[in-house]
């Protein structure tokens, strides 16, 4: 029998039933995604919650950017980082792309995979050499455990701002 792709989900949080369609999860991923749904709000009680701190949402993306911001900021101080170059509107989405890839590659490689603290240091040498904001911000999607890959294939002009408009 195969696994169903339409589930009924008790939304526990504010107790709405809501059909949900998990075709798009592989068949082993549903019943954990399901059980995961349960856990939050359904999806219109999420919304109004939302909705209803008096913040439009512009105005919570913005709080939520400058709460990133000032993480990536911090974190670039901590670990003397390179500021950015590159479109003065990019730059701030840069260092966020820079961080977030960073610290989840970090973690991929050292904390939980094989690399040790003197593989980490060749690898933040060529994180530093890379300043072009357009650069982490193409990024942005890549899989944490690319990066190594992801910096040797950086080009030279990728290393500081030749085009400042790339």
């Amino acid at each position: 029998m195969p696994v169903p792709t339409l589930w009924t989900i008790d939304h526990h949080p504010c107790g709405h039933r809501v059909e949900h369609d998990l075709s798009g999860r592989a068949a082993d991923r549903r019943a954990g995604f399901a059980r995961w749904l349960s856990e939050r709000a359904c999806t219109d009680c999420w919304k109004a919650a939302r909705d209803g701190d008096a913040a439009s949402k512009e105005e919570w993306l913005a709080a939520k950017h400058a709460e990133e911001q000032r993480a990536a900021a911090e974190w670039s101080a901590q670990f003397d980082m390179p500021p950015l170059e590159g479109p003065e509107k990019a730059l701030p989405w840069g260092e966020r792309c820079r961080h977030q890839l960073v610290t989840a590659a970090h973690t991929a490689l050292v904390a939980e995979g094989t690399w040790d603290d003197a593989d980490w240091a060749v690898l933040e040498e060529k994180i530093r050499a890379v300043t072009r904001a357009g650069w982490w911000i193409d990024q942005r999607d890549a899989d944490d455990s690319d990066l190594p890959e992801l910096l040797d294939a950086a080009g030279e002009s990728d290393l500081g701002t030749e085009n400042p408009y790339r």
